[in-house]
């Protein structure tokens, strides 16, 4: 019998959650996707310590001998993520996220203007645009962002997804591709209600078969990428979503199970259901922001924690920059 893991990737695009290439490499998904904090765990392993140490040099050549360290990791970061997503795209055969800094979710004019630049970076260096995905949390003003971004045929992926109104305005704004977050929607409830949750009753679980019931009823092309999994039941309950982005530990445990695994989400069966539609302006999306306590939460602790994730970056690249510096010469 197949594994689960080659079963999967008959019904479900599958792609990998990680910057580690030597995983990619093993399990060859379709995709891949990266954040701050997978990015700063890379750049953090001695196998990509050049790939750290090239965009270092360049980035203190660009900057000047008179610029200091600070600034120089700060300008270093933002070309960091493209040069993992650079060499992630000489493995796998389809797309890359990338993604814009998180401190910058609420601002509009900003995101777009990073955008631009991680897509200039990619097609100076001969990469199509067709094969990235920028990567921006789901606040009104991203939302916003990305609709102008893929008028210009920018595509996007819109992260730190926890709710239906976040999900019904991506759509609306035709944005690419949402990645919802099963495992820290079932962290929040757990939490919450000091239950445990498994299978079909795990709330995160619930949340993506309601966003990909509702995508598929009313016709919407942008597609369903389930993320941020706990264990392999979450993703055996989501099969037949349109992509799942998965970390290298559950990709290791479906890859070394042999069981049946059947198609949960169907498009055709969705088409059926009984599903009222909702239209959603800003005055919508805020009053069911505010209403879903764990979206608003969720949504706020991740933007904080990939900002975070961020800063430790900078900082461990003005370490780093520190270390290479050659020795001054009288």
């Amino acid at each position: 019998m197949a594994t689960l893991l080659e079963q999967l990737k008959q019904y479900t695009t599958v792609v990998a959650d990680t910057g580690d290439m030597q995983s990619m490499e093993k399990f060859k998904p379709t995709d891949a996707t990266t954040n701050p904090s997978l990015i700063t765990a890379a750049a953090n392993m001695p196998a990509y310590s050049h790939i750290v140490d090239e965009v270092l040099k360049e980035a203190k050549q660009k900057a000047g001998a008179n610029a200091d360290d600070k600034a120089i990791a700060a300008e270093a970061f933002k070309t960091l993520a493209v040069a993992f997503g650079k060499k992630i795209l000489e493995i796998v055969p389809g797309r890359v996220s990338t993604e814009v800094d998180a401190r910058l979710s609420y601002d509009r004019e900003k995101t777009i203007a990073v955008a631009h630049d991680i897509i200039k970076q990619y097609e100076d260096a001969g990469i199509s645009r067709e094969r990235i995905l920028i990567k921006i949390a789901s606040t009104w003003e991203g939302i916003k962002a990305a609709e102008q971004l893929e008028k210009e045929g920018i595509h996007c992926n819109l992260t730190l997804l926890f709710g239906i109104h976040q999900a019904i305005a991506c759509a609306e704004a035709k944005v690419t591709l949402i990645s919802p977050f099963v495992g820290r929607i079932l962290d929040w409830y757990k939490k919450d209600t000091g239950k445990d949750y498994v299978g079909a009753d795990d709330p995160g679980v619930q949340s993506v078969t309601r966003i990909y019931n509702y995508y598929k009823k009313f016709g919407y092309k942008t597609q369903v990428m389930g993320a941020s999994f706990r264990n392999i039941g979450e993703i055996i309950e989501l099969a037949g979503s349109d992509l799942l982005t998965i970390s290298p530990k559950l990709l290791e445990e479906l890859d070394s199970k042999d069981a049946p695994l059947e198609k949960k989400l169907d498009a055709e069966k969705a088409k059926a259901m009984d599903i009222e539609k909702i239209s959603i302006d800003q005055a919508t999306f805020e009053k069911m922001h505010a209403e879903d306590r764990m979206a608003h939460d969720k949504l706020k602790e991740g933007i904080e924690g990939f900002s975070k994730a961020l800063e430790e970056l900078e900082a461990l690249l003005e370490k780093r920059l520190k270390e290479i510096a050659e020795p001054v010469t009288a």
